[in-house]
Order: structure tokens, then C-alpha cells, then sequence
């Protein structure tokens, strides 16, 4: 009897990079149970704009979409999408609220600095702090004294930072008779703590917590109801169309409930969601 020699496993694609789709790529997705944390293919990136004018509920309108393959990552996208902006709207939305993926401070800097857009993420665990920050919601001063913001120079780049307490610890300062109280601070010493909004103030801590989860059911509303989660797409370019008609339905719907608002009933009044008035004049 011949030996036998067992034969190579084949490779799977995610190891070889081969893909049937075109242009197709190797991308990760949030992790959970029973699913794997890879897949192959592509992604939509949504640049969406809040309208507040609609009062009934939360109503997020595509602004800009882009159909990229899997292993693009949307922080690279921001800044084509504000010049786009820009270029053919001749406006740029005055404040971003991205998730981790647009923590890049170099991306962050572009966005200040040519078009004076604030973008706003929370801080990744673990990175250091810079002056004033004792931790990303509480700002003092050398010595210990809590400090409260001023407001933003954007001929100097600074942030002005003062004691504005009551009854502040300066008193029992040792330098409290050669110091200004009032302190100023790059933008550029830090793009997610200071950058042109603060992570300490009251709005931004409230954009993080209220604003930012309204993506996801957005996104959900696309895949699901929609229909896109289902699909198989072995082109980019076919992906681009689909995404176009997606938001097209998701305008046309939009333009349904401002145009023609209907009436909720009084049974489901209080089981649906309202738009939050987010006054920051408080």
C-alpha cells in the first residue's frame, strides 16, 4: 500500500486577498456573538445632517454618501466631504459629531483650520491629558483651582480659560499675587480636548451623549427596513447605485414628513420618540 500525503488546505480568500467582487476588501465590524468580526466587501459612509426644524421627532437627512471597499475607514472621508460641502453648497455644518472612527487629529486640524469646523469625539482610553485638563470633563490650573471656559480666539488659535468660582482656592495659592487667573491654550495642543469646542463643556458632553446615538438607528433603518443587509453586491459600482436609491427613498421620506406631517395617534403618543430642544442657553 502507497503512502498517502494529506493534501494543503486551501486558502480561504480572506487569507489569499483574491475576491470574485471587484474592488472588494477585507473590513471589520462591531462584534457579536455567533458573527464573525471580518467580512469582505464594501461600505457605505453617510455624511448626515440633523434638521431641527422638524420638531416631531429626530430626522437625519443623507448629505453625502460614499461606497468605498471594506478596509476604508470613514475619518478619511470627512475632509472630502466638507470641501464638497463647501464647493457645492457653499456651507459647511458648523459642528461634527463622529464616533472613534474620526479621532485622527490630523483630520481634526484640517477641519479647523480651513473650514472652522469643530469636530467633536470622545477620548480614546488611555491617551494623555495636556494642560488644563485633569480629566476630560474637569479643567484646573497648575495648582489645582477648577477653571471655567472663557472662549475662543480664532486670530490667536487659543483657548481662554479663568477662575470664575465664588469662593476660588486662590486665596491659599502661594503665587496668588503674580497670578492672571485667566490662562490661554492652543487649539493645536490638543484637537479632541480643546480643537475649536472644548471636551469639557456642557454641549459637547451633551452632543456626545444625545446626538451621537442617533446614528445608529439610521443606519438601521437602511439595513433592515430597507433591505441592504440582505443584498449581495459584487460590484462597487452597483453598491453605489443601491446606495444612491437608499437615499434617495430616505429623502423623499423626509420631505413626506415636512411636508405632510400626520397627526400621531393619542394611544401611541407617549411610546414615540420626540426631538430633543438641546437649549444650550441654559
Amino acid at each position: 500500500m502507497r503512502p498517502t500525503c494529506p493534501r494543503p488546505a486551501a486558502a480561504s480568500k480572506k487569507d489569499t486577498g483574491t475576491y470574485t467582487a471587484r474592488h472588494a476588501a477585507l473590513g471589520g465590524r462591531t462584534l457579536k456573538s455567533g458573527q464573525s468580526r471580518w467580512f469582505v466587501g464594501y461600505k457605505k459612509h453617510t455624511f448626515r445632517l440633523w434638521w431641527r426644524a422638524h420638531r416631531e421627532a429626530i430626522l437625519l437627512v443623507p448629505l453625502i454618501s460614499w461606497a468605498t471597499p471594506a478596509n476604508r475607514s470613514e475619518g478619511c472621508l470627512l475632509g472630502p466631504s466638507l470641501q464638497y460641502c463647501q464647493r457645492r453648497l457653499g456651507w459647511c455644518p458648523k459642528v461634527v459629531v463622529g464616533d472613534m472612527g474620526y479621532l485622527d487629529a490630523t483630520t481634526k486640524r484640517l477641519a479647523r483650520e480651513l473650514w472652522e469646523v469643530a469636530v467633536v469625539t470622545r477620548l480614546r482610553e488611555g491617551m494623555l491629558l495636556v494642560p488644563p485638563f485633569q480629566t476630560p470633563t474637569q479643567t484646573v490650573c497648575a495648582h489645582g483651582q477648577p477653571l471655567q471656559w472663557l472662549g475662543y480666539e480664532p486670530e490667536d488659535e487659543r483657548h481662554w480659560f479663568g477662575v470664575r468660582q465664588s469662593h476660588p482656592l486662590c486665596g491659599c495659592c502661594w503665587v496668588a499675587s503674580g497670578c492672571p487667573r485667566e490662562f490661554s491654550y492652543a487649539a493645536a495642543d490638543h484637537e479632541t480636548l480643546l480643537g475649536l469646542l472644548p471636551l469639557n463643556l456642557a454641549v459637547t458632553q451633551r452632543l456626545l451623549r444625545q446626538v451621537r446615538p442617533w446614528i445608529e438607528p439610521s443606519q438601521s433603518y437602511e439595513k433592515n427596513q430597507l433591505g441592504l443587509s440582505q443584498m449581495f453586491l459584487n460590484s462597487l459600482r452597483l453598491t453605489w447605485v443601491m446606495g444612491l436609491l437608499a437615499d434617495a427613498v430616505i429623502l423623499l421620506r423626509a420631505s413626506a414628513l415636512l411636508n405632510e406631517p400626520q397627526a400621531a395617534s393619542p394611544l401611541l403618543d407617549e411610546l414615540l420618540p420626540h426631538q430633543l430642544p438641546l437649549d444650550f442657553d441654559e
